[in-house]
């Protein structure tokens, strides 16, 4: 959360300065709880992370927070970035629609869908966090705030989507509504390509 709140800083994002104390607390609040340095501190922490992601929803805008995830997304970083540009390097040759459709092979995930608008859509189930409490029973319908975690979820696609196919993105759409339905039905994540 501190690589959340150095980016909240920057001009460029747009974020009052008058709502960063709120988020400095929260982080401040929770290293004197427990004694703990949290500087730099990527890993998730439920307690302190979800006030960290609802205080977000209250305070910020939804293309606060998209600009925002787009830079400091979950899992943004977590392996496999050697792969990812050596795979994007080998085949900028090629059209976008054949390096969609060689990455989801390549790397065994899911497939993105081109748009006709200039965009990619994609159905996204992740294996762990909020799926996996879904396994273990923890959630029977969704959550507060679950806009707010996947759209984080959604900077970190977009970080892998980035990186693979050498293209840039932004976040355009999050859209939770499935889970209403059925709380372990993936989310639609819809990016806009802007390279």
């Amino acid at each position: 959360m501190i690589g959340m709140i150095n980016a909240m800083k920057k001009k460029k994002n747009g974020i009052p300065e008058d709502v960063l104390p709120v988020f400095e607390g929260i982080i401040n609040k929770h290293r004197d709880e427990r004694g703990l340095n949290l500087t730099g501190v990527t890993c998730f922490q439920p307690e302190w992370d979800d006030e960290f992601c609802q205080a977000m929803s209250k305070h910020l805008t939804k293309e606060q927070r998209f600009r925002l995830y787009e830079t400091q997304g979950g899992c943004n970083g977590a392996g496999a970035d050697k792969e990812r540009k050596a795979f994007a390097v080998e085949n900028a040759h090629r059209a976008l629609d054949e390096r969609i459709a060689l990455f989801s092979d390549k790397f065994r995930r899911w497939k993105p869908v081109l748009n006709e608008d200039n965009t990619l859509t994609l159905t996204f189930r992740c294996g762990h966090g909020y799926y996996a409490r879904v396994k273990e029973g923890k959630y029977a319908s969704p959550p507060p705030n679950v806009e707010g975690y996947f759209e984080r979820c959604a900077g970190g696609r977009l970080y892998e989507l980035e990186k693979v196919l050498g293209i840039k993105l932004r976040i355009k759409a999050v859209d939770t509504s499935p889970l209403y339905d059925n709380v372990a039905n993936p989310v639609i994540f819809t990016f806009e390509i802007v390279e």
